[in-house]
């Protein structure tokens, strides 16, 4: 044995809290080898001596082949050594060390396993019990308080463990070794269900009560693995109805927990990358493509889609069980546009007095995580909200960005830290205008920088100085970089990739604040980490009222319009001008946009959405975030290929062409639907031919598209196949999300890349 080669593997990315370490014990038992693995300051380190029937190659090909489902490997390293002490006879794993201060991975939460749910029917002391979990599954990020990742350290700590459940733990063959949550029905947590003043504390008896109400129309608050949610028949209008209106939710819709995978197919269309996602370990909400059954109105609320997703906990499959319905509404219990409620007192308090009931168990949510949401745009997944099977799973860079916190955005908030040449983003944390929200995130802040030993020396934000994110930046007293809010985006993008050279960046969004001190938003730039170049952006227009024009598209059409015709828009035969005419808000509005009150210019191609899906009435008012340009795509008649004109000049690129042919085809009743398509093949058109012009110029092939506008799935697929066929690499956000969620990622990148100078 002593003159056979031994090697030292270094193994770098997502590797703790995954069931890595067992993993690889029972890969090298397997094959007769011996030697030692533990837990490292960056991944895992293994040392291992071979026998002479295994090669160093299969080793390393049968790891990334045959590794834990939430493992995610990012570099694998190997050495010869010599004089390393390790058994002659076995392969040991070494216990982690507490006095590892780089140890900071931290496992997102993960989806029940099949396994798990065949013991919870043949195990009997684990038999219908709805916390059973292990090494490959359950919850991680939700209970974890502190680093090392150990019992002591999660909100398991205080349950002692049984006899039998610490034997698995500490049995290194057993999947349960070292799963920190290990429970059973004799000494986990348990479910109570609360109806007024009644306490019901016996599975069975619950679990006929939860399906009893939800069968009779009723609403129940659940407690889940990050946080409540509100739960009603999917397919009952009334229920439905009634739980928009306890949530104050009017027009967003809402997201459906489905029995199994035949009763998605049952009310949707699912290609295979979808069905790989829903049924994977992350479990997110996916949205697709609604068809076949009919969810309640109050669900989709008209959109031609269904976000849909599959039990992700024991507790689901056990209420399935008792249930005859195929379909749930699970959305986040929150009122209005506050965080998800994680403490049982208040949730009693907040959730009772709207709901039928309401469940808790006693095991605390340390931080609190909502559910992810993606789509799949041409076989791709796409991030638009990541939290729960995601966060807080780190990315890694091609340089250091140490103890540098970035603050993100304002919107769809989250942050992002920095830790050696690692980028580990926070869950999704929401709109900060909101006090509770705010209070989230601070906490949350505080919380994860101990957690992952981040000790903040700079920080990263947004140029707008009234952006809380921004407040909250300065108020450290630490050395600032502000970035700009759409280098940010395209900067996040680059990151993802490990990109440093320059790129072609189209960031289309919204808002953001540019460097002139307009609202940016529909920006061709060439950009590398440190620096940008604005090369072109769409033409400024007003924006009458401010904030106000976001909630109100009819204020975006009225403008695009008086910027076409000037005073002779009043003339114009259209919806949008009678009602503001009615309703006398046409003149009030005339007068801001002439004389500049509270009319803040703007390039933001979320505008020029908003005033399209006004002017075709498809959406005058919006009751949610991007309402209007959602409700723009989703009215398009695919078939059309038309497209309207556009004119650029100096640097500006003018639509006014394109509305102009609009408002021709209004007045020729031409549908809403053709309207739609056109304008959106248009922007896909010019998209191209500006990226092409800059080509030409700088000689760069990578194109960067980024930021909330290409959440639109028409025209995101519209413009990466014609820049494809262009001959451009094109670079988009996979694993973060394209809107502001991500935007935390690029200002990190941006002020490490900066340090570095």
């Amino acid at each position: 044995m002593t003159d056979t080669p031994t090697y030292e593997i270094r193994i770098r990315g997502l590797v703790q809290g995954v069931g890595f370490r067992p993993f690889v014990y029972r890969l090298a038992t397997r094959k007769g080898l011996t030697g030692t693995v533990e837990n490292g300051v960056d991944g895992v380190r293994i040392v291992v001596r071979m026998n002479g029937t295994v090669s160093m190659e299969q080793f390393l090909k049968d790891l990334r082949r045959e590794a834990p489902p939430a493992a995610r490997i990012w570099q694998v390293e190997y050495r010869p050594v010599a004089g390393e002490r390790i058994p002659d006879d076995a392969f040991r794993i070494l216990p982690s060390r507490a006095d590892a201060p780089g140890i900071t991975q931290v496992s997102p939460d993960i989806a029940v396993c099949e396994e798990c749910l065949r013991d919870m029917k043949e195990q009997p002391h684990r038999r219908d019990y709805p916390f059973v979990n292990c090494t490959n599954c359950g919850p991680r990020f939700t209970i974890i308080t502190d680093l090392p990742y150990d019992r002591v350290h999660t909100t398991m700590a205080e349950f002692e463990m049984c006899p039998q459940c610490r034997s698995e733990y500490e049995d290194v063959e057993d999947r349960r070794f070292h799963a920190q949550p290990v429970a059973c029905r004799r000494c986990g947590p348990h479910y109570t269900l609360w109806q007024g003043d009644e306490r019901t504390d016996d599975l069975p008896e619950i679990l006929e009560r939860s399906a009893g109400l939800l069968s009779a129309g009723g609403i129940l608050a659940v407690k889940g693995m990050g946080g409540y949610f509100l739960a009603c028949d999917a397919t009952d209008e009334e229920a439905v109805a009634r739980l928009r209106r306890a949530k104050k939710r009017e027009g967003k819709p809402f997201a459906v927990l489905f029995r199994d995978l035949a009763a998605v197919k049952a009310f949707a269309r699912v290609s295979g990358e979808e069905e790989a996602e829903l049924t994977g370990w992350r479990r997110p909400i996916v949205l697709l493509e609604a068809r076949g059954r009919k969810t309640a109105p109050s669900v989709s609320m008209g959109f031609p889609t269904v976000g849909a997703m599959l039990p992700y906990m024991p507790f689901h499959y056990l209420l399935f069980e008792k249930l005859d319905l195929q379909a749930l509404v699970l959305t986040s219990g929150n009122l209005s546009d506050e965080p998800i409620v994680i403490d049982d007192d208040e949730a009693l308090r907040r959730l009772a007095p709207v709901t039928d009931g309401v469940l808790t168990y006693n095991r605390r949510i340390h931080n609190r995580v909502d559910d992810s949401v993606v789509h799949f745009v041409r076989g791709h997944r796409r991030a638009l909200r990541r939290s729960r099977g995601f966060a807080p799973a780190p990315v890694p860079l091609p340089f250091s960005v140490d103890n540098i916190l970035a603050t993100g955005a304002e919107l769809v908030n989250t942050f992002c830290l920095g830790r050696e040449d690692q980028a580990i983003m926070s869950q999704h944390i929401g709109d900060l205008k909101n006090y509770e929200t705010w209070a989230f995130f601070t906490e949350s802040v505080e919380r994860l920088t101990r957690l992952f030993r981040v000790e903040p020396s700079l920080v990263a934000c947004d140029l707008h100085p009234d952006y809380l994110s921004t407040r909250y930046a300065r108020e450290t007293g630490l050395p600032l970089v502000q970035v700009q809010h759409h280098h940010a985006h395209v900067a996040a993008v680059m990151a993802e990739h490990g990109i440093t050279e320059p790129v072609i960046g189209v960031p289309f969004d919204g808002t953001g604040l540019g460097d002139d001190g307009h609202i940016w938003g529909g920006e061709f730039m060439v950009c590398d980490l440190e620096e940008y170049r604005r090369y072109s952006h769409l033409e400024y227009v007003p924006m009458p009222g401010g904030d106000k024009a976001v909630l109100q598209p009819w204020r975006m059409a009225l403008s695009y319009l008086y910027k076409l015709y000037g005073e002779r828009m009043r003339d114009l035969r259209l919806p949008v001008v009678e009602k503001a005419r009615q309703e006398k808000t046409l003149e009030p509005v005339i007068t801001m946009i002439r004389q500049g009150i509270n009319s803040p210019l703007t390039s933001g191609a979320g505008r020029l959405f908003d005033a399209v899906a006004a002017l075709t009435g498809i959406c005058p008012v919006s009751t949610f975030h991007a309402e209007a340009p959602m409700r723009l795509e989703a009215a398009v008649t695919k078939s059309e290929k038309g497209t309207y004109p556009w004119e650029q000049e100096a640097g500006t690129i003018r639509m006014m062409p394109a509305l102009r042919r609009i408002v021709r085809d209004l007045e020729e009743q031409v549908s809403p639907g053709v309207i739609a398509a056109r304008f959106h093949n248009t922007l896909a058109g010019m998209i191209t031919d500006v990226t092409v012009q800059i080509r030409e110029e700088t000689g760069l092939e990578k194109v960067v598209l980024s930021g909330g506008t290409f959440q639109n799935r028409i025209l995101l697929a519209a413009t990466e196949e014609q820049l494809e066929r262009k001959g451009f690499e094109v670079l988009r956000p996979l694993e973060f999300p394209v809107n502001d969620g991500g935007i935390a990622l690029g200002q990190l990148a941006v002020a490490g890349a900066r340090r570095l100078k």
